[in-house]
C-alpha cells in the first residue's frame, strides 16, 4: 500500500505507475538480475524475448553483483578523500560517457560496505546517475580492514553518530565537487542503519535535493520541519520495530506541509532489498528499485 503525503489517500501498488512503458521497466528490472524476478503472475503478461537479436554478452558476475565493475556503460572503482577528521573511503560509480549527472549518495546497512552496496552504486551508474557508496567504517580503517562482518557491526556501534553525519556531509560535499556532477542535484538513500541516517542526513543537510530511505528509523521529530528534500519512504510490512515510529514520523511531516511518500511491501521482512540476504524478496526488491528511479529521476534529473 502506498500513502501519499501530499494527497492523504492509500491507493493500491501499480508495477506501471507513472505510465512506465513495458520496454522501460524490462530494461530496469534486467538491472536486478532477469526478467526472472518479476515472477511468475507477471510473466504471464510480458514475454521476456531479447529485443536485440545479436546481444554483447554482459561482463561475468561475482558474488554479490548484478552490475559488473567492468561493464563498458560505466566507470567504477575505489575512491577516498580526506578530510580534518578522517580519510573518507568509498565505491564511486558513474557512467561512462556524457555528464555532468545528478549524484546519489549510497550507505550501507549495519554491517559496513559489503560487497551489495558498490553494486547498487553501480546500478545507478546504469541509470545515468554518478553514485558514491561510502564506508562509514572509515574512521576505523575501513570495512576492509575486518575479519567479518560482526566485527564490522560492533565497530560502527562504537562510532559516534556525530561522526557519521559529518563522513555524510563531507560525501555530499564531495559529490559536490566533482567535475561530473550537477551540484543541485544531490540524492541520497540508504538501507537499515543506512535508511535511519537517509533520513537523518536529510533533515540535517540542506544540500539534499531528494531522499529515498529504505527501512530507515524516524529521525528526532522536532527536526523535521528543518526537512526541505521529498522523501520516498520504503518500508517492510513484517518489520514491527521500524514500523512503530512511521504513524508519529507521517503525522509529523503532514503537520509541517512536507514532500513525502510511504511504501509498504506485504510479505516482506526488514532487509528484504538485499539480494545477498537471506531475507531477500524478488518481487518487492524489483518494484521498490522502480519507484526509487521514478522518484530520483521526478526530482533529481528535472
Amino acid at each position: 500500500m502506498i500513502r501519499n503525503g501530499d494527497e492523504g489517500a492509500d491507493r493500491q501498488f501499480n508495477l506501471f505507475d507513472d505510465g512506465l512503458s513495458r520496454r522501460e521497466f524490462l530494461r530496469r528490472l534486467a538491472i536486478l538480475g532477469g526478467c526472472a524476478v518479476v515472477g511468475g503472475t507477471l510473466l504471464s503478461h510480458l514475454a521476456c524475448a531479447a529485443e536485440d537479436p545479436t546481444p554483447v554478452p554482459a561482463p561475468a558476475l561475482g558474488p554479490g553483483e548484478t552490475v559488473s565493475p567492468d561493464d563498458p556503460r560505466i566507470e567504477a572503482g575505489p575512491v577516498e578523500f580526506g578530510t580534518a577528521a578522517a580519510t573518507i573511503k568509498g565505491y564511486l560509480a558513474r557512467p561512462r560517457e556524457g555528464g555532468p549527472y545528478p549524484a546519489v549518495l549510497v550507505i550501507h546497512e549495519n554491517r559496513g560496505m559489503q560487497p551489495h552496496f558498490p553494486d547498487v552504486a553501480r546500478r545507478y551508474a546504469v541509470e545515468g546517475y554518478t553514485a558514491f557508496s561510502v564506508d562509514l567504517l572509515s574512521r576505523r580503517g575501513g570495512t576492509g580492514d575486518f575479519t567479518d562482518s560482526n566485527q564490522a557491526r560492533d565497530a560502527l556501534r562504537g562510532i559516534a553518530q556525530e561522526d557519521f553525519v559529518a563522513d555524510l556531509d563531507a560525501s555530499v560535499d564531495y559529490l559536490q565537487g566533482l567535475s561530473h556532477v550537477r551540484p543541485d542535484r544531490v540524492g541520497v538513500t540508504g538501507f537499515c542503519f543506512g535508511g535511519g541516517l537517509t533520513w537523518l542526513l536529510s533533515v540535517r543537510n540542506p544540500e539534499i535535493s531528494a531522499a529515498v530511505p529504505y527501512y530507515g528509523s524516524a529521525p528526532p521529530l522536532d527536526e523535521v520541519p528543518n526537512l526541505n528534500a521529498p522523501v520516498l519512504g520504503i518500508y517492510a510490512a513484517d518489520d514491527d520495530r521500524i514500523n512503530s515510529g512511521v504513524p508519529g514520523l507521517e503525522a509529523a511531516l503532514q503537520e509541517h506541509g512536507k514532500a513525502y511518500q510511504v511504501i509498504s511491501y506485504p510479505g516482506t521482512r526488514h532487509a528484504f532489498f538485499n539480494d545477498t540476504g537471506q531475507r531477500y524478496h524478488q518481487e518487492a526488491a524489483a518494484a521498490a528499485w522502480q519507484e526509487t528511479l521514478g522518484w530520483f529521476d521526478q526530482h533529481l534529473k528535472s
